[in-house]
């Protein structure tokens, strides 16, 4: 993954998040609820190196600086979409059903990772 890559796969997740994707239920794992519980907790960090699916061939931004702006648009659309919509819940694929501080914690980790990852932070 690159660094164009890498922002437009947050771009991709946050879309599920705003009501511009809509997930799909494809059943979850039988260990759900401890897999959400670990991974909305604040101590525990994702693991390095894991891969969970292959990228695209192509990129859907032309530069990176557009992705960026793209992904700040996104991030604003999903703040102002669960204050529109109050008591919202939107499918998580690992971890099942997540309201908006539930969705804050794991965008921040989700991003964090991946900003770690590429130096942005330590």
């Amino acid at each position: 993954m690159n660094a164009q890559q890498m922002v437009e796969h947050l771009i991709d997740q946050v879309r599920y998040t705003n009501g511009v994707k809509t997930p799909v239920d494809t059943g979850l794992p039988p260990d759900f609820a401890e897999r959400k519980q670990r991974g909305l907790n604040l101590s525990y960090d994702f693991p390095r190196n894991i891969i969970l699916g292959t990228l695209p061939e192509d990129y859907e931004y032309d530069d990176i600086e557009t992705a960026k702006q793209q992904l700040v648009k996104e991030v604003e659309t999903f703040h102002r979409y669960f204050a529109a919509n109050p008591g919202l819940e939107v499918l998580h694929g690992g971890f099942g059903i997540m309201n908006y501080n539930e969705w804050v914690i794991w965008h921040g980790k989700h991003f964090t990772h991946h900003f770690k990852q590429f130096g942005i932070i330590q």
